[in-house]
C-alpha cells in the first residue's frame, strides 16, 4: 500500500472538506451523534481565527483520494472561548505569570485525529510536525482526552515536549475530564521509557 500523502489545505477547501474530516473525527473519537453539528459549526468558525492553518493526509487511489487524517491550529488570543477558559483556570491556579508564560503567544491545535485504520504509522506526528513547523509563536497548546491508562495521543505529545498544565480538568458545559498541554516552539524529541513510546 502506498505511504498516505500529507498537503495543506487553504481555508476554503477546509470548508469545503468538513463532511470528509468530521468522518474522520467520528472513526477516531466516536463520539455521541448528537454532538456532530456542534463540532461542525466550531470547526467552521476556528477557520476565521488568525493564523489558521490546515493539513490532510490522503490515501490515493485511482478513482479519487480518502481523507485518513487531518490537524489545524491558529493563534490563540482572548476572546476565543478555548483560550479564554484555559486562560482563566491557568491563572487560577498557578498566577497570571504562568497563565501568561503559556498562553500569551500561543498556538492552539485545534484537531488531531487519524482513522484507526492508519494509527501506529507515524502519521499523528508527520501532521503535528508539519503544522507547528516554523511557527513564530512561543508555545503551542492543545487538550486531550485524560484517561488512564494513557492514550497513544497522549503518548505522542509528550515524545515532543509536551508537558501537562492541566489534568482532569473539565470545560464548562460538561464532558469528559481532559489534560490541558503545552510545549515549547520549536518541538523538540524527548527521550521516553519503553512503557511510555506512541503506539
Amino acid at each position: 500500500m502506498r505511504e498516505p500523502a500529507l498537503r495543506e489545505i487553504d481555508v476554503k477547501t477546509f470548508r469545503r472538506m468538513l463532511t470528509a474530516l468530521i468522518e474522520v473525527y467520528i472513526a477516531a473519537m466516536n463520539p455521541p451523534r448528537s454532538q456532530l453539528p456542534g463540532r461542525q459549526a466550531i470547526m467552521q468558525r476556528h477557520a476565521n481565527h488568525p493564523g489558521f492553518r490546515a493539513f490532510v493526509v490522503e490515501r490515493r487511489r485511482a478513482l479519487g483520494s480518502t481523507v485518513v487524517g487531518f490537524i489545524y491550529g491558529f493563534h490563540g488570543s482572548a476572546g476565543q472561548w478555548w483560550h479564554d477558559v484555559v486562560t482563566s483556570e491557568l491563572y487560577a491556579r498557578n498566577g497570571r505569570d504562568y497563565a501568561e508564560h503559556w498562553l500569551g503567544d500561543s498556538y492552539e491545535v485545534a484537531e488531531l485525529h487519524v482513522h484507526p485504520d492508519y494509527q501506529g504509522m507515524g502519521l499523528g506526528r508527520r501532521l503535528l510536525d508539519t503544522l507547528c513547523e516554523g511557527r513564530p509563536e512561543s508555545t503551542v497548546v492543545l487538550s486531550t482526552l485524560d484517561r488512564r491508562p494513557e492514550t497513544p495521543a497522549h503518548r505522542l505529545y509528550r515524545s515532543v515536549g509536551f508537558a501537562d498544565l492541566l489534568s482532569s480538568f473539565e470545560f464548562p458545559g460538561g464532558g469528559p475530564p481532559y489534560a490541558v498541554m503545552g510545549a515549547p516552539l520549536p518541538l523538540v524529541r524527548v527521550p521516553l521509557t519503553e512503557s511510555s513510546k506512541p503506539q
